[in-house]
């Protein structure tokens, strides 16, 4: 009878013991859950547009693309006489934005000891003209602009396009 209540109280331990551990995965596992803030299509695409159309304004034919925070390609907008490779570069520089959390330009200048390897690393260019987007602080994406005859003026038509929609930015 001893022995048989030591196999009964070793069995018992056991299966406490095994729950306990079952439940301490369970919320493990809901950890792996992740709740997160991304752009929404109809916002990139009024970005882009809006951005394609402050460069137009001042003579100059761009590419916008818009990127989601984890560099996926929301929004391609080519304006009429942009090259299309105005469109690969918006996206790299959106990507080089992506990848460091800021400012292309700023990325580029902060990072002079690493630009030229950085260059090689594939759909990234350190380039003037990619900005992140900013929604309650949180990044949900970012914008390339390309085609402007220099990166600052792409940069300029980014900020425009960010001040006009600033309304849908926060909450």
């Amino acid at each position: 009878m001893k022995v048989l209540m030591k196999k009964t109280v070793y069995v018992l331990g056991l299966a406490v013991g095994l729950s306990t551990a079952s439940l301490g995965l369970s919320n493990a596992y809901a950890e792996d859950v992740v709740d997160e803030q991304n752009i929404g299509m109809e916002l990139a695409r009024d970005l882009a547009t809006e951005a394609v159309l402050a460069c137009r304004k001042q003579g100059y034919s761009v590419s916008a693309v818009v990127v989601d925070r984890h560099g996926n390609q929301r929004v391609a907008l080519r304006d009429d006489f942009a090259s299309r490779f105005t469109l690969q570069i918006a996206e790299e520089k959106a990507n080089a934005t992506i990848m460091s959390g800021l400012k292309s330009g700023d990325f580029r200048a902060k990072r002079g000891d690493i630009r030229p390897e950085l260059n090689h690393v594939d759909g990234v260019l350190m380039m003037v003209g990619g900005v992140p987007i900013i929604s309650g602080g949180v990044r949900i994406g970012a914008i390339g602009v390309s085609g402007a005859p220099g990166g600052e003026k792409d940069e300029a038509c980014v900020m425009q396009a960010l001040d006009k929609l600033e309304d849908r930015l926060g909450f």
